[in-house]
This record gives C-alpha cells, structure tokens and sequence, in this order.
C-alpha cells in the first residue's frame, strides 16, 4: 500500500553534512507527523528528528542546532539535512510516517561519520 524508500546515506568525514531523502508511494495517505530515527550497533533506536502535520518540528537534543527536518508535500518526501556532523552520528537513520491508519518505516540507510 505504501512504501517508504530512503537515499542519501554514505560516508562523510566530521564536520561535513549529508542530506537524506525519504519518498513515499503507493495509496493516498494522510500523514499525522513524520520523524527520523536512527540505530548504532549495541544501541537501541532513538528518535531523531520529527515534522508535524502543522510543519511544526522538535529534535534531540544531540542533534539541536545542527540538523533540519522539513518536507515537501507535492513530492511526498521528508529529508534530514545533517551538518556538523561527528563521529557519534554514525548509524543507520530509518524514516517514519504515521499515517491515520497506521505507521510506516523505511528500509534504513548508513550513515559513517569518519576520517
């Protein structure tokens, strides 16, 4: 029914920035809020970043300052731009829409934060 596909991870070295990309397809769906969360080994999944229906947003306080959640309806994509990014960043960042039905997550992508 729907499906979320994530881009834009890779390698980056400390203090450079990446921006990912999550885009939606399949049935017309109504999106309460949407995030990013993200994995690294040994450690549980945190939230990262979150957009409202109503664009409003919130962060970690890890992140605070330094990445910018923000969407674009009429392309159905949510991204993630990471600057400043350090080696603590480093994990596998999913995406996640919760719809009015239910939630949906994309199928992760690694980012690596090292010289």
């Amino acid at each position: 029914q729907v499906q979320l596909v994530e881009s834009g991870g890779g390698l980056v070295q400390p203090g450079g920035s990446l921006r990912l990309s999550c885009a939606a397809s399949g049935r017309a769906f109504s999106i309460n809020w949407a995030g990013w969360y993200r994995q690294a080994p040994g450690k549980e999944r945190e939230l990262v970043a979150l957009i409202t229906s109503g664009a409003s947003t919130d962060y970690a306080d890890s992140v605070k300052g330094r990445f910018t959640i923000s969407r674009d309806d009429a392309k159905n994509t949510v991204y993630l731009q990471m600057n400043s990014l350090k080696s603590e960043d480093t994990a596998v960042y999913y995406c996640y829409a919760d719809t009015m039905k239910r939630g949906y997550w994309g199928q992760g992508t690694q980012v690596t934060v090292s010289s």
